[in-house]
Parts: C-alpha cells; structure tokens; sequence
C-alpha cells in the first residue's frame, strides 16, 4: 500500500551562486564530463554526410539512423533496470566503454549490415546511461536544488554540443576519422571521471530491482503516469525541429543549409545565456503550473509557422519555442525524478527514456507526412498536442491525485521546506 505522498511544492528562494555553490563536487565532475563528452558527441550529427560521401543511398541511411533510434529505445528499459541492479557508477561505467569501442567499430564499418548493426549497438550502449546519470543526479541532489542541478545539466550539454558542431565541421572537412577517433576520446575521459570521480553506492536487494516491482508501483502513480504522457507528446513536438521545421525553413521560406543551421544554433545560443538566470524565477512557482505554462510557449511557438513560411517567423518562432523549452524541461526533470521512490529512481527514469526514444522514432515521420499534405494543418495539429500535454501535467497536479505522486523521502523534505519557511 502506497504512503501518503503529496506534490512538491515550489522551491524556496536562493540566488544562483547559492544554489551552484551548494551542488556537491561529485555533482560537479559528472558536469564537466557531460560537458566533455557532448562536445565530442561529432559523428552521428554527421552520419548521414558520411554514409552519402561513402556512396550509400538515402535508403541505406535511413536504415542506419532508425538502428541507432531502435538501440536507444531498448536502452531505456536496459539502462534503466542496470541503474538499480548494479548501480548507477558500474551502469555509466559499462556504457561509456561500450560506447567508446563501438564508436571506433562504427568507423571500420562499410558495408550497410555492418553500419546498420555496429550504429544499433553504439545507440544502445551509449543512451544506458542516461537513466544511470539522471537517477544519480536526483540521489546527490536534494529535491530543493534539482531544477538548478537538471538546468546546469542541460547547460553542459547546449554548451559542449554547440562548440562540438562548430569545431566538427572543419574537422570533418579534412577527415572524418579524426571525428569517429575525437568521438571516442571524449567518451572515454567521460567514463574516466566516473571511474576516479564518482563513489560507488549500496545495491537495491534482488527482488526489489527487477521491472514487475516498479510496474506495479508505476501503475500506481497516476501523476507520474500523467506526466509521461505529456512528456511524450512534447517528444514529438520536439523533433519537428529536426524534421519539418527544416522543411519549412528550406523548402518553405528558401533558406540555405548554413541559415537553417543559424537558426538551429540560437536554440543552444539562448539556452546556455538565459536557462540559469531564468531558473532562478521559475523554481520559485509551483512546478506543475510552471510545466504547463512552458508546454503553452513551446506549442505557441511552434504554432506560429502556421502563419505561413518567411524569415520573420521562423525566428520568432524560434525564440518563443525556445523560451518554452528553457520554462518547462528543467522543472520537468526536477518533479519526474521526485516522482520516483528512491530505489526506482533509475527504472522510472527508464521509462521515461522509452517514452522520449518512442517520440523520436514517431515525430519526424509523423511531422513529415503532415507537413507534405498541409504544412498549416501539422502546424495547428502541433499546438494542440501542446495544450493536451499541458492539460495532461495540470490534471497530475489536480487535488484527486495530489497525494499520490511523491515517495516519502521527498514528501520529507518538503514538509522541511514548508517548517522551515513558516
């Protein structure tokens, strides 16, 4: 029988410098090899350069990158059954080496079943660890820091991906095995740091660490259930971006490759300028109103290229996303990983993996198609996945469920939280 568990209230004020002064050191290795590792994070922005210049057919790399999307769907459920069972550290540990040797396989590889099945493993093994990595987040960061903690992680990775791309293009102008070897590298000082960095913690006993104990409770947690869903229609929502959104940036309004590039690059450049500084008023709200509140920006943003297809539009369009995205996904991550008891932490951040790889594998097809036959249609179609999404996380927030989400750590400290600032 569940305990009495209720929502996580908003965090108490602090400035930025407090909060990143107060994240542990263990916290802060795991940023810099995040920060490392998605600076090297060259080859699979690239892969489909690569296979056309190796003379395969569009087919051959369609095939390719839906095997990596494939290996990163079973990896949620691997990875994150892996976090519990032997540890967040063993479980990282096993993904950046795994990552690493198939990233070099992956630069031998020539014909298609070779591509096809070396890029499957490098998605599975590489996208293990990111339930190990969220789960341990959440375990050395108390709940009053953890949208600070999610918003710096997010930082590193904007940060590194965007210096990474920049630097990738004139790396891959002399040699793309110099991007496989840098690739590589960049995992292997990541697993490094978790190796020398990062503590080992106690294992979950045996029969606590299996799926049909966490299903059990999952099928409990209607917020958390609510939440996921709603997370995976803002999923689809987000991989318009690399799909149709190109379309009506290239085909639509005109614009080059190197434009739609600047236009991507302000996403990150916004993201790595604003996102702590905008944290640093949105923890202060209730989370599931914040959630929702970002979910409505996003779908606005995104519904705005129904308007039609100029240049004028794509950017607003962007910055408005943008700024949905910077409100909702750090406060998301923070109250997912509150939803979770302790010793589930990395099965439920499992799921929420497969919901998000389920949402890359369905958005850009699903936005492409629409797109074709009605760029206004998927547009409108956008905004409305948006309000239910919204609608979705508003519903988990709802008095009917509002004890039912939080373990009782977390209802813990918010109960301190609450003493504290009475």
């Amino acid at each position: 029988m569940n305990a009495e568990i209720a929502e996580p209230e908003p965090e108490p004020h602090s400035t930025l410098w407090q909060d990143l002064r107060a994240l542990p050191t263990e916290y802060w290795i795991l940023f810099s090899g995040t920060l490392v590792n998605r600076f090297g994070h060259f080859v699979i922005p690239f892969l489909a350069i690569y296979m056309r210049q190796q003379g395969h057919n569009a087919a051959a790399t369609s095939l390719t990158l839906g095997a990596y999307g494939a290996g990163a769907l079973i990896a949620g459920a691997i990875g994150g059954y892996l976090a519990d069972r032997i540890g967040r550290r063993a479980t990282m540990l096993v993904a950046c080496t795994g990552s690493a040797l198939s990233m070099l396989l992956l630069s031998l590889a020539h014909s298609v079943p070779e591509l096809v099945a070396v890029t499957f493993m490098n998605g599975l093994l590489s996208a293990i660890y990111g339930p190990a990595a969220a789960a341990l987040i959440a375990d050395l960061v108390p709940l009053k820091r953890r949208v600070r903690a999610f918003s710096c992680q997010r930082f590193a990775i904007n940060l590194g991906f965007a210096a990474g791309m920049a630097t990738a293009g004139f790396m891959a102008e002399k040699s793309f095995a110099a991007l496989f070897i840098a690739d590589a590298a960049t995992t292997t000082i990541l697993g490094l740091l978790v190796l020398f960095g990062i503590k080992p913690r106690p294992r979950i006993a045996r029969e606590r660490s299996g799926w049909a104990p966490a299903l059990r409770h999952m099928k409990t947690n209607v917020p958390f259930q609510l939440a996921t869903t709603a997370g995976f229609l803002i999923g689809i929502v987000f991989w318009q971006m690399s799909s149709s959104y190109a379309l009506q940036a290239t085909k639509g309004a005109g614009l080059d490759e190197r434009a739609y590039g600047l236009l991507m690059a302000l996403n990150g450049i916004l993201i790595v300028f604003a996102e702590l500084p905008l944290t640093s008023y949105t923890k202060r709200f209730p989370p599931i109103l914040t959630m929702a509140s970002g979910y409505l920006i996003i779908g606005l943003g995104m519904g705005m290229n129904a308007l039609g297809a100029s240049t004028f539009l794509l950017i607003a369009s962007m910055v408005v996303f943008t700024v949905g995205e910077m409100i909702a996904l750090p406060v998301n991550s923070g109250y997912m990983s509150a939803l979770a008891p302790d010793e589930m932490r990395g099965r439920y951040q499992g799921v929420m993996s497969i919901s998000w790889s389920t949402a890359t594998m369905i958005g850009p097809s699903m936005g492409i198609t629409l797109y074709e036959y009605s760029p206004p249609l998927l547009w409108s179609g956008i905004f409305v996945l948006c309000i239910v999404a919204a609608g979705l996380t508003l519903a988990g927030g709802s008095k009917r469920f509002r004890r039912t989400a939080l373990p009782a750590q977390a209802q813990a400290e918010v109960e301190a939280e609450a003493g504290a600032g009475a």
